[in-house]
């Protein structure tokens, strides 16, 4: 059976307009004897208040709404939404996933329905969509992933490790697919900038589908001795098998290195670089907590750079 605000009102001993003033934030000016009775009776009855009875009430919802890029969810990514998840109900704000499109009709309509307390996004907002969240009081947290240069440093780590392993020539594969379209341009730029800065004839560029043939499309486009740095672990998986059926010895032939630090890559044996989760999980959290003004229970940690985990395909 649901409980209802009338039942707290009943077991508290006061009317549902005062239960929903103190449940709703508003309770200053009651005493505090009725403040507590209020929110014993809602404990011990496990009362939750209506999304939209709050909305109507108040204007906004206790709903964070996490617009996510058209990219595939990866390990990395789903672990800082979980703990993003977890750490926000501890302070009754539901988190709610939406993938993110260029309408920004779609984005309106979002929040006149929601009335989300804040919208977070892990890529910078457009001018059209800050303006618009603005325009109707909402919330705007983004962390600036992509502002401090960290997929940039993820190409620059991958190129340093190959040459530092003998390569002379590099190469980058991206994987033809648009939901990676957001990173993969950054992080060849980063091998890009190693090459030049070591005298480095400009990488090779590939854009494999996520396929077998195509693997092996890649593998005999690359010359003898070439490093290749990947756009993660999965296509890296992928080029492993396609050398071994060319015949390719890696890291002889063929030096690879992925990325994201998947248990698959360890358990081909892939070198690949990693990162840490937790620190990065915690600077999301910590930008949303302060985003719309709760308190911030652990200081972020400064986000390390990519670690290179070497294994024996380089």
């Amino acid at each position: 059976m649901v409980t209802k605000s009338e039942d707290v009102a009943r077991a508290a001993g006061v009317s549902r307009a005062t239960v929903s003033q103190i449940l709703n934030g508003h309770g200053q000016r009651f005493s505090k004897a009725t403040r507590e009775r209020v929110l014993q009776a809602a404990e011990e009855l496990s009362y939750r208040p209506s999304v939209a009875g709050r909305a109507l009430a108040t204007g906004t919802s206790d709903i964070v709404v996490a617009l996510l890029p058209y990219t595939t969810l990866s390990g990395n990514l789903q672990h800082v939404l979980e703990r993003a998840t977890d750490e926000l109900a501890k302070h009754g704000v539901t988190l709610v996933l939406r993938l993110s499109t260029r309408a920004v009709a779609s984005l309106e309509h979002l929040v006149t329905t929601l009335r989300p307390r804040a919208v977070f996004s892990i890529t910078p907002f457009g001018d059209d969509e800050r303006a618009l969240l603005e325009r109707h009081g909402t919330a705007v947290v983004s962390p600036g992933v992509h502002d401090d240069g960290f997929d940039h440093r993820v190409g620059r780590a991958q190129a340093e490790h190959l040459i530092g392993r003998g390569c002379q020539r590099l190469a980058y594969v991206h994987i033809d697919d648009e939901r990676y379209g957001l990173f993969g341009p950054l992080r060849e730029a980063g091998v890009r900038e190693v090459c030049k800065e070591h005298g480095l004839p400009e990488p090779v560029v590939l854009k494999p589908r996520l396929a077998h043939t195509d693997a092996l499309g890649a593998v005999d486009a690359l010359g003898a001795g070439t490093g290749v740095a990947c756009f993660n672990d999965d296509i890296g998986v992928a080029l492993m098998h396609a050398a071994a059926e060319r015949g390719r010895h890696v890291p002889g032939d063929t030096a690879i290195i992925g990325m994201d630090g998947t248990q698959l890559s360890e358990a081909v044996g892939l070198t690949t670089l990693s990162v840490d989760v937790d620190a990065a999980a915690q600077g999301a959290l910590n930008a949303l907590l302060s985003g719309f003004g709760l308190p911030v229970e652990e200081p972020s940690r400064p986000p390390l750079g990519p670690r290179v985990v070497e294994r024996r395909t380089t």
